[in-house]
């Protein structure tokens, strides 16, 4: 009897959780915005007025590759249609003009079809015309001055005669008339205004190597003959270096002082000036 009595003992088992897997959510697709849109001509371009093509022609091609269909569909703008696809517009279509007025074109909220063909279909988008967007704007501005802050502290490190060497791109001669406070003053301005092209000139060893033949060239050091062909020492006339040809005559005397031979006559340059 006590064998069978404790057969039939019972014990409770805690109740487990089931894992329920669900599925991974897939990334919602942007929907359309119904706003005023403003659409600018690309490369600071301010005609008066400047018409795209509004309908395909044999001269202008205005299709739009569908690859849902894998087919080529036919875009126009047609004012009193909904849908900017010819296959969908029914009935009579009057075909409106697109404008841009003074480099800008603005469709109010209200002109679907027009906003639909510019920002989604028409293949000129981003080759003629940008849409306007107010993030990629502040994007675009803090980039912008992203730059301008590494151009900035590099340029208040640099010393004088760098500095010289990089504004002789831009300025030319005047700096050899500049006091060294006017050469930071114009270096840092020319960093503020000019942020990439600042950093590749700080940045391009062969700037300071023009800038110390230009000033041999002024001192007499060296001297440059009248077909800016030839370099010579200013002193005996012994040449130098052939200019090869269809070449800026200093940024080939600044490659030749990279050279074997070149960096001897560097040496002997830089002690003269």
């Amino acid at each position: 009897m006590a064998k069978k009595a404790k057969a039939e003992e019972s014990f409770e088992v805690a109740p487990q959780e089931v894992a329920v897997k669900t599925a991974p959510k897939k990334p919602t697709k942007p929907e359309w915005e119904i706003k005023d849109r403003v659409y600018y001509l690309k490369g600071n371009k301010n005609p008066l007025t400047l018409t795209i093509p509004g309908k395909h022609t044999r001269k202008h091609s205005l299709l739009y590759f569908d690859e849902k269909t894998g087919k080529q569909r036919e875009i126009r703008y047609a004012t009193n249609q909904d849908s900017p696809f010819v296959d969908e517009q029914k009935g009579e279509a009057t075909l409106g003009h697109i404008i841009f007025k003074d480099g800008d074109l603005k469709v109010p909220k209200e002109k679907q079809n027009l906003q639909k063909l510019l920002s989604l279909y028409h293949p000129l988008k981003g080759k003629m015309y940008e849409e306007f967007s107010a993030v990629q704007e502040a994007t675009d501005d803090l980039d912008i001055l992203d730059l301008q802050i590494d151009a900035l502290n590099a340029a208040r490190n640099i010393d004088i005669d760098q500095a010289e060497a990089i504004l002789r791109v831009e300025l030319g001669s005047k700096v050899n008339s500049m006091s060294s406070k006017e050469l930071k003053r114009d270096l840092l301005l020319f960093a503020r205004n000019n942020p990439a092209l600042f950093i590749n000139l700080a940045n391009d060893d062969n700037v300071q190597l023009r800038n110390l033949a230009i000033r041999a060239t002024e001192a007499g050091i060296i001297a440059l003959s009248q077909d800016q062909r030839t370099f010579t020492w200013g002193s005996n006339g012994r040449k130098l270096m052939n200019v090869p040809f269809d070449e800026n005559p200093y940024s080939a005397f600044a490659a030749f002082l990279k050279t074997d031979e070149g960096v001897e006559i560097y040496k002997s340059i830089d002690k003269k000036l």
